[in-house]
């Protein structure tokens, strides 16, 4: 990899620039993964959602609120959840309750697969100890500003 500054030019870098031009580069690299199968990354989080939910189905409020920090998703989610079920992958009981199709599991599958293989491209040459290192440099960035972050 070329670095165009030596450490003491790095160190002086602006954090807002290459914050963002790493989001942009991950983001647009998952993105692309998923538009081969005609999703967006709102569809992709519900779609995860519901893999693990017995066949009762998991309710849509809940769908719902546990997306809703999701990248400033908001209110989108709405929409994303019936355009999921008019094409079939998701189905919706009439108390509102969501479930996969198999073609919504079969869709999940290959779109999973997919992410993991541009997550992959994200994470190549770094090791786990340099990925630990960054996000904790960046929480305590967001903490020493008084932001918050959503985490796992």
């Amino acid at each position: 990899m070329d670095y165009s500054h030596d450490d003491a030019g790095l160190a002086r870098q602006p954090i807002g620039y290459w914050s963002w031009a790493a989001h942009k580069a991950a983001v647009t690299h998952i993105r692309t993964a998923l538009a081969g199968l005609g999703l967006t990354q709102p569809p992709w989080w519900v779609l995860n959602q519901l893999v693990d939910a017995d066949e009762r189905g998991r309710p849509r409020a809940e769908v719902v609120a546990t997306l809703r920090g999701y990248l400033d998703v908001g209110d989108a989610l709405e929409p994303e959840i019936d355009t999921l079920a008019a094409r079939g992958l998701v189905t919706e009981t009439p108390d509102t309750r969501l479930r996969l199709t198999a073609e919504g599991h079969a869709l999940r599958a290959e779109a999973a697969e997919r992410v993991g293989r541009a997550i992959a491209d994200i994470h190549a040459g770094i090791t786990d100890e340099e990925y630990v290192a960054a996000l904790k440099v960046l929480q305590r960035m967001i903490h020493n500003v008084g932001g918050t972050a959503w985490h796992h």
